[in-house]
């Protein structure tokens, strides 16, 4: 057996009831926090579960090899931030699990999707693809997230923008730089100063962040420890700019025209 438990995304309080039964009676325990980091280290979590779980690297749960090799003799769980089917090396590995015959579970967690969505008030539904922003390398940077946002406001649609974990967090005043950028290489009008936008900070945490504004006023603000994200807007219903006012401290009139 191998069984899939989102750990959810910031403590090992997160997970469910139904994800911990299924680590504490599986026979290993492994995890990856490449996908996605928490704010707690793995000691948090073993001694919630009781038991050892083995933190594997990215290339390690990208072969698979190691994971299924096991799981065809013994009952494995693999661990991952938020929940375990929003990252596509899962589901590939899910796939291969079943081609060879090992039967699967899935235990979901909270995933930043619809957690941010609900952290803001706004309508799950409206948002369109996720966008994941990468820090710039020496010769490269990155326009296919100013793209992926054009598209989703085109169609009316949010965009949650997720923030590059490797070399460290990055921010969401980091973002918001490479946004401007952007937007100074594409020339398009997407995105300035005074674009509505919002930011979300170490989500289910008991500090968890809320802040809408324009981007000139939140690129300084600070937004305390990460993880960060960030969110467009698309077309906004009444209902949502009210939350936005409400729940995370915007001036009503940065939505009027």
């Amino acid at each position: 057996m191998l069984s899939f438990v989102g750990l959810g995304l910031w403590d090992e309080r997160d997970i469910t009831v139904k994800g911990l039964e299924e680590v504490r009676n599986c026979d290993v325990a492994y995890a990856e926090f490449y996908t996605s980091k928490m704010g707690v280290g793995i000691e948090r979590i073993e001694e919630l579960a009781g038991k050892k779980i083995h933190v594997l690297s990215r290339e390690e749960v990208e072969d698979g090899e190691r994971i299924l090799h096991e799981a065809e003799k013994k009952h494995v769980c693999l661990l991952a931030g938020g929940d375990t089917m929003a990252a596509t090396t899962h589901v590939d590995l899910r796939i291969r699990a079943v081609e060879r015959g090992i039967p699967t579970r899935v235990v979901h967690g909270v995933s930043i999707v619809s957690a941010a969505a609900g952290l803001l008030g706004l309508q799950v539904y409206k948002f369109g693809k996720v966008v994941s922003i990468a820090r710039p390398q020496p010769n490269f940077f990155p326009l296919s997230p100013y793209d992926a946002i054009r598209d989703n406001m085109t169609m009316g649609l949010h965009s949650l923008l997720l923030l590059d974990t490797t070399g460290g967090y990055m921010t969401a005043n980091e973002a918001l730089e490479l946004l401007l950028e952007m937007e100074e290489r594409k020339r398009e009008n997407l995105i300035g100063e005074d674009t509505p936008i919002a930011v979300v900070a170490r989500i289910s945490s008991d500090d968890a962040l809320a802040r809408a504004g324009c981007l000139g006023e939140l690129r300084k603000q600070d937004f305390g420890s990460t993880p960060h994200s960030v969110v467009l807007f698309g077309k906004l219903h009444f209902m949502e700019v009210r939350a936005l006012v409400t729940l995370a401290h915007a001036q009503e009139k940065i939505f009027k025209k």
